[in-house]
Order: structure tokens, then sequence, then C-alpha cells
């Protein structure tokens, strides 16, 4: 078992040091499961969408339930005190009148017509002084039976809202909410370009120093080895102390600039790693390290204004907001229209007056339509309806605006990408004139025809080729990568932005986990083997 783990911990050790090579479309997945900025613009588009599935709920109806308690310090009284109601005769013609023996007063005739008369003896007239009537009969109201206990008051009720017509303005805020999630979700592809496009670059160019990283350890071999040469002539008195003076000045010059090349490496490196999300520190390498830069496809420069109309993702943002601002104007219009809802109640109260009044439950259902017709505001509604017309201009003046930029770049890039094209032809073809003029450089000094100087200035003049060569190489490979950009021609594919692959999306320390666990199985199985061939000598 001690083995084991020994083994298990040496392997761990040995994985960590050896560098885990990644591909180009590796790290762009890295950092886009790393990136922050990409993660909240997802959750951008998650918050879009709910908002979506909000403004949808609003073509529903709305369902609400109430209920109250009110405790009061009195009870209702309708009257004061105690009423004495008089009775009298329900008359032919169907009004309240009396009889004659309904009546105490006593009556004369005035005028020839006979009328009651009061205490103090004047006739009146009965339906102008009705106060002045003597009743014979009472009917007693007491106060106790119009006393009201609503001293504990309960109130519930459930019911619903159904909107029927209000001026388009649920459709159009339903239309904001889907160009809402929409602009949400071009807003992340973007996101996802330009991040895959800076890995890219940094991709490249740490390429692009590994290589001139070699070509300066090249040119310091080359010069160790011009040294001993010129050190050997020294000494049998062919060449001079000056000649060697200048080839160890050319020699410290190589290993300075070798020295930078070295840290430049590491720098890009650790640039690439930050946008990858990965450790700084980690000992990652790169596939294309043995690719030189100037080895890409031949390159295009034909793209079409229109196809990047089409594609570019800043076009489409501001057709969705071309949408939205339709929309509020559609919306300020609204405003002008009459607004239609259909109601349903069914309310409950205790105590109640349905059947009497009654100290418990008692309820009822209820319907109907509400209809809300806008006269007049002083232009208000005027007024926004203009300023939302002026912002659905502004919006078509910045996709034409948009679109004139977008005009200007694909230009630029296919020009860029054409003098890329030619500089790096010219540096391959300089390549080989620098070759054939350090190999006649080298072959005329050892035939003693050129001086040491002569051949420092070959060996400089093929260094500097070679390291334009790279740097055309890259700046071709860069060209391409913004012309792409300007296109809207990227990588990145729906659906395909993150692979299945466990290496990548765990990274190396899922490997080595792996890696570990595998090796200490097959240690355990070689381990138990022998004891169970012993046990079954036995």
């Amino acid at each position: 078992m001690k083995r084991i783990l020994l083994t298990t911990v040496c392997i761990i050790c040995a994985i960590s040091s050896f560098a885990q090579t990644y591909t180009l479309e590796e790290y762009e997945t890295f950092a886009l499961q790393n990136s922050k900025t990409v993660k909240i613009s997802q959750e951008r588009i998650q918050q879009a969408e709910n908002l979506r599935q909000a403004a949808f709920t609003q073509f529903l109806p709305s369902f609400q339930a109430v209920g109250t308690y009110t405790w009061n310090q009195k009870n209702l009284s309708l009257i004061s005190s105690d009423a004495m109601l008089p009775v009298g005769t329900k008359l032919a013609n169907g009004s309240f009148g009396f009889t004659a023996d309904q009546i105490s007063n006593s009556w004369t005739v005035v005028n020839g017509v006979t009328m009651p008369v009061d205490a103090n003896g004047n006739a009146f007239n009965p339906y102008t002084n009705p106060e002045k009537i003597q009743w014979k009969q009472y009917a007693l109201l007491p106060k106790s039976s119009l006393t009201y206990d609503i001293q504990n008051v309960f109130v519930g009720g459930i019911g619903f809202m159904q909107p029927i017509f209000l001026g388009n303005k649920v459709r159009e805020l339903y239309n904001i909410s889907k160009s809402n999630e929409e602009i949400a979700k071009l807003a992340n592809n973007n996101e996802e370009e330009n991040l895959v496009l800076e890995v890219d670059q940094s991709y490249w160019t740490t390429v692009s120093l590994i290589n001139k990283k070699k070509l300066a350890q090249k040119y310091v071999d080359l010069l160790n080895k011009l040294c001993k040469d010129v050190q050997a002539a020294k000494d049998q008195g062919v060449a001079t102390k000056g000649d060697l003076l200048n080839v160890k000045v050319k020699l410290n010059e190589a290993n300075l600039a070798l020295t930078r090349a070295t840290d430049g490496v590491e720098l890009s490196k650790m640039s690439l790693f930050r946008v990858c999300g990965l450790d700084l520190n980690g000992n990652f390498g790169l596939a294309d390290e043995d690719v030189s830069p100037e080895n890409a496809k031949e390159l295009e420069a034909g793209y079409d204004v229109n196809q990047a109309i089409d594609n570019r993702s800043e076009i489409k943002q501001l057709e969705e907001l071309i949408k939205i601002s339709k929309s509020n104007v559609n919306i300020a219009r609204s405003r002008f229209m009459p607004n239609i809802v259909a109601t349903g109640n069914y309310i409950t109260t205790n105590p109640n007056s349905y059947n009497g009044y009654e100290t418990k439950f008692g309820g009822m259902f209820t319907a109907g339509v509400a209809v809300t017709v806008p006269i007049f505001h002083f232009g208000d509604r005027t007024y926004t309806l203009r300023a939302a017309k002026h912002e659905f201009n502004i919006a078509n003046y910045r996709i034409d605006q948009a679109k004139e930029l977008i005009n200007l770049q694909v230009t630029q890039a296919n020009f860029n990408v054409r003098e890329a094209n030619k500089k790096l032809e010219s540096a391959l073809s300089n390549i080989s004139a620098a070759e054939e003029n350090l190999k006649l450089a080298n072959i005329s000094y050892k035939e003693g025809l050129i001086s040491v100087t002569d051949l420092l200035g070959a060996q400089t003049a093929w260094v500097s080729a070679q390291s334009d060569k790279i740097d055309a190489g890259i700046n071709a490979r860069m060209t391409e990568l913004y012309l792409r950009k300007t296109v809207g021609i990227t990588n990145i594919k729906e659906g395909q932005r993150a692979k299945d692959d466990g290496v990548i999306k765990e990274g190396p320390v899922k490997m080595i986990k792996e890696t570990a666990e595998k090796t200490v199985k097959s240690a355990s199985e070689k381990t138990d083997k022998p004891a169970a061939e012993k046990t079954s000598r036995k």
C-alpha cells in the first residue's frame, strides 16, 4: 500500500511538472468558460427571458383574493330613540291617510270644506300640517330593532380581471421584451466573439515570440560557432584581436536579445493564461509552437459589405432597437384609445344584509365590464407620441450611421489583408536572398575573400530577414482575425460554444486526477495479482 501511495505521489508530481499542451480551440473554450464578462452576459440573457415570460402573462387574467377584518368601537343605530309611528289607513288612491274615527281632532267647516281642528281650535290642512293630527293609535318602533352589531366586521372576496382591449399596449410590451431578449443574446455573442479574438491575438503573438526566441537561440549558436572559429584563426595568426572582439560584441548583443525574447514569451503566455482564466504561473504549452506564423492559409480580401451587414451583431442589435422604438410609438398612440377590461368577483361579508341583517357570512357573485375612454389632457398624449416618433427616427439614423462605418471598416480590413499578403510574400522572398547571401558569405570567409565584419553583416541580414518573416506571418494572421471580426465571421457557432470534452471543461487538474487514479488502479491490480496466485497455489 505504501508503494502505491508513493507511486501516486510521484506520478502527480511528474504530471504537474509536465507542460500540458492545448490547441487554440481549447484555449478559446477555457476563456469562454472562465470569463466573468461572458457569465454576466449569460445572466442578462436569463434575466431578459424571465422578463419576456412575465410580459406574456399580461395577456392572461389576473386572479386575486382579499380579506379584511375591522373592529369598531360602536354599533350602528338608525334611530336615536324609540319611535312612535301613527296607525293610519291605506286610501283608495293607494296613499297613506286616515278616517275621522282614527284621530281625536274635532272637525269644522270652513268655506264649505270640512277640516280638522288643532288643540288651539284652529282649523288646519292635514296634508300641509300633519304634525297637528292627534292620532288615536300608534305603533312602537324600538331603537333596539334598528341597532346593528358592527363591532367585528369580516369581508372576503376572490376575483379576476381579464384585459379585453388596452390599445395594444400589452402586445407591444411583449414585443419589447422579446427584442430585449434578442439584444441580450446578441450582446452575449458579441462578448464571446471579442473574447475569442483576444485569445487568438494572444495565442498567435505568443507563437510569434516563441519563434523569435528560437531565432535568437539560432543566432547565438551561430555566433558561438563563429567565435570559436575566429579564436582558432587568431591563435594561428590568421585573424586579428579586433575581429574576435567584434564577434564577442555581437554575441553579447545576441545573448541579451535571447534574454529579452525569453522574458517576452513568459509575459505573453501569462497574458494568454489570464484571458483564459488559467493559472498565470501554469506550465501550459501551445499546440502551434512549432508552426511558423507565416504558414497561414491564403487569405481572401473580397468580402462584401452586405455580408458584413447581415452578420454583424451590432446591426442586428440596432434593428431590435428600431423595433423597440416602433413599439414605443404604438404604446404612445394607444393612450388615445379606450381601455376595456372584464371583471368577475365573489364577495362575502360577516355580518351581511342579503336576507335581513345577520351576523354570519353571506356572499354573492358579481360580473362586469369596465370601459375607460380618454377625453382631454391638454396635449400630454400628443406630445408623448411625437417624442416617441422622434426616437424612432433617431434609431433609423443610427443604423444608417453604423452601416456607413461598417462599410469603411470592411474596406480598410480588405486593404490590410492585401497589404499583409504582399508583405508576407516579400518577406519570404527576402528569406531566400538572405540565406543565399549567408551561404556565399560563409564560403567566402573560409576562403579568406571577406572579413569577419562582412560575415557578421550577412548573419545580421539573415536574422533580420527571419524576424521580418515572423512579423509578416503574425501580421497576416492578425489581419485575417480583424477581417473576420469586421465581416462577422467567427468560429463560434450556436450550440457549439462549449465542448463536452472533460479535459477542456476541467482543465489540467482533472487530467492529473484521472491519470493518478488509473495508475493507482493499475498498481493495485499488479499488487493483488501475486497474492491471488499464492492463494491459488496453496
